[in-house]
């Protein structure tokens, strides 16, 4: 493995009864980051991390986790919470992270006590004794999340690990998320909303219909498109208007364009010595859903769009 990754991948491939459901990752994921592997439901997302995690096996392809080419071998140093979430209903909430903890070697007692000190210092100690089945979805999603971190892993990896929360929730996981990384911990998740990649993430993998689109800081994807340009003048014509783009457009009163390559100097020199008289100028960067759909294409795009939506109404 390269120095200073704490995953790295090349070249995986997978099929399902025939069907290409990954095809061709190459994934390296810097130590103590937080990454995202974003794209829509079906995209390869799932089958990608289970075959970093070694859950199941590439058809072709390398790839190391922490130091081990077998990743099975590294188990006891991952956290893992899986898109599919299940807790026993009838166990208390410090029990069942402690026997989460269990599963990965570390103590019972060590499991309780860390368990308590965890739900404490989130804001919910009433419910140390509780029940799962007595929990909303979120809580025991939440409860299920601490049973993923509680034995202390180098690697966090999180599948889907928004998906059915409400916004109280998914602002304590993006919380925990930011703690655990900045305490040196490494996080990957996958996910197919845009924003929370776009507000947690370093660097990121674009993934559609099985292959990587785009790797490397999100800074970077979002360069891949120039900064947008929106003008109001009090001239409605002029000399000024040559350092326009000729695609400009012109809409309730404002001029929107992308900036032009020689950036905003020469822009505001043009306009004011053609007395354009500049009432308002903004330079908007390009966010990360205007990458994405630059990158994975607007079908990719109005997928996740869609399946955020439907996680919202119901």
């Amino acid at each position: 493995m390269s120095a200073g990754l704490a995953i790295e991948a090349k070249g995986l491939l997978k099929s399902f009864d025939g069907k290409p459901a990954v095809r061709g990752i190459d994934i390296a994921v810097p130590q103590g980051s937080i990454y995202g592997i974003l794209g829509p439901n079906g995209a390869g997302k799932t089958t990608t991390l289970r075959m970093l995690l070694g859950i199941i096996e590439p058809d072709a392809g390398t790839r190391s986790l922490l130091g081990h080419e077998r990743p099975l071998e590294a188990a006891r140093m991952v956290g893992y919470l899986p898109e599919e979430r299940g807790l026993y209903p009838a166990m208390k909430t410090r029990e069942a992270i402690a026997f989460m903890g269990a599963l990965r070697g570390l103590p019972l007692d060590t499991g309780r006590k860390r368990a308590e000190i965890l739900l404490r210092e989130n804001g919910l100690g009433d419910y140390v004794d509780k029940p799962i089945k007595s929990l909303s979805k979120g809580m025991a999603q939440t409860i299920q999340l601490f049973g993923t971190i509680v034995h202390k892993p180098k690697l966090i990896v999180l599948d889907e690990p928004f998906s059915g929360l409400d916004a109280i929730n998914q602002g304590r996981l993006e919380h925990l998320i930011r703690d655990e990384a900045a305490a040196g911990t490494t996080i990957i998740f996958s996910t197919h909303v845009i924003h929370h990649a776009e507000r947690l993430c370093e660097r990121i993998a674009i993934i559609a219909a099985g292959q990587i689109r785009f790797e490397g800081l999100v800074s970077e994807a979002r360069d891949r498109l120039r900064p947008h340009v929106r003008l109001k003048t009090r001239a409605s014509d002029g000399k000024w208007r040559a350092a326009l783009p000729a695609d400009a457009a012109l809409r309730d009163g404002h001029w929107d364009f992308e900036l032009p390559k020689g950036g905003v100097e020469p822009l505001l020199k043009a306009l004011m010595e053609g007395n354009a008289g500049i009432e308002e100028l903004s330079v908007e960067r390009p966010g990360l859903h205007d990458a994405f759909v630059a990158i994975a294409g607007e079908a990719a795009a109005r997928e996740m769009e869609e399946a955020e939506f439907g996680e919202a109404v119901r």
